[in-house]
């Protein structure tokens, strides 16, 4: 009898059926070796309103101005508009939806009085930055901006964009060219290699020009804010692949793909700042270029890439003296050096941030 006792504890545990009550008074089971809490009495335990739709076994709470949407089956939830990956699946048991216990403090954290969960900035090290798309501007019959003493910025690009690649390299970040040769990509050609090389970043090399040959300097451009991220999200809904996994029930909702998607274009775009914010203090700090600013533009590139992106224009050809220092190939790789070393303090000001929290 002892040992049948035994095994019909230890097929409750299996089967999800041990009980154990918290400290809180909320139950507590284990489903498939994991810890579960009911999710309704929690809410009722602090004070959450939740509506359920029996319909597509998805429950919203709501609490203040905090809101997080739930579904059965699913790993992800959207907690106050973003997306939170659980460790195991929301699930339903016993006739009431159940979350994973480790999900208990995030929301915890949400609806507490002083909304002491705080969305946090992902690393770079978490993201793992391995990838970099570099854009060398122009090519083929496409020359660019041409300098009085015939230097040509389909030529210049390309030479810096080689530098920057070289010097990423040999920091064992993977690079992605969208040209390495003087030929002709299009735009959309550009941003379809950027979006499907599983890149991390963005950064399109650029000289510009003007029709007063004194205008000099050196300015970078992040998507400008012109640019709805909802219409954005609600085309790539309808047309771009999510990466995610196919059992989610994101992946199925064309409402929560813009959702998503509105929250990476949000996304990128903050990040698109950081990281021009920080190549230009580079430049600042290690040429003798003049700072004409962190800028924003509606450029196709810009506008098309779905993940952190920015483009320089490191020079004016049309004035005399850039055209000569960019003659220069020292100067070209001071340039690329000083762009090299922006990203490695972008991503250094990640990590302090993230360590900050």
């Amino acid at each position: 009898m002892r040992i049948l006792s035994i095994l019909l504890i230890v097929s409750c545990f299996l089967g999800g059926c041990a009980t154990i009550t918290t400290r809180e008074g909320i139950s507590t089971y284990t489903l498939n070796g994991a810890t579960y809490i009911s999710l309704t009495s929690f809410c009722d335990l602090k004070g959450i309103k939740w509506d359920y739709d029996t319909f597509t076994r998805t429950i919203v709470l709501t609490k203040g101005a905090h809101k997080v949407s739930l579904r059965a089956g699913d790993k992800m939830a959207l907690v106050d508009g973003r997306s939170k990956y659980l460790a195991n699946p929301v699930d339903i048991y016993q006739g009431t939806m159940v979350i994973p216990y480790s999900f208990k403090e995030i929301l915890s954290g949400v609806f507490s009085e002083n909304g002491s969960y705080v969305y946090r900035r992902q690393s770079a090290s978490r993201r793992k930055i391995r990838k970099i798309v570099v854009d060398a501007g122009h090519g083929g019959h496409d020359v660019g901006a041409k300098g009085k003493m015939g230097l040509r910025e389909k030529i210049i690009n390309l030479d810096i964009a080689k530098r920057l690649a070289q010097l990423l390299k040999e920091e064992g970040i993977d690079i992605v060219f969208t040209r390495s040769s003087d030929r002709f990509i299009t735009l959309p050609g550009r941003v379809e290699i950027t979006n499907n090389c599983g890149a991390d970043l963005f950064v399109s090399i650029h000289n510009n020009a003007h029709r007063s040959r004194s205008v000099h300097g050196f300015e970078i451009y992040y998507v400008s804010p012109t640019v709805s991220d909802y219409d954005r999200a609600v085309y790539a809904a309808g047309h771009a692949k999510m990466n995610i996994p196919s059992n989610c029930f994101a992946e199925n909702s064309r409402e929560l793909k813009e959702i998503i998607w509105d929250m990476t274009y949000t996304y990128s775009r903050a990040e698109s700042i950081a990281l021009s914010r920080a190549i230009c203090r580079k430049i600042d700090n290690e040429t003798n270029a003049k700072i004409l600013g962190v800028k924003n533009a509606r450029f196709y590139v810009l506008r098309g890439a779905k993940i952190p992106a920015v483009l320089v224009e490191v020079g004016y050809l049309t004035n005399l003296d850039e055209e000569s220092y960019l003659k220069d190939g020292s100067y070209r790789q001071k340039m690329a050096q000083a762009i090299k070393d922006g990203i490695d303090s972008y991503i250094n000001e990640v990590n302090l941030a993230d360590a900050a929290r």
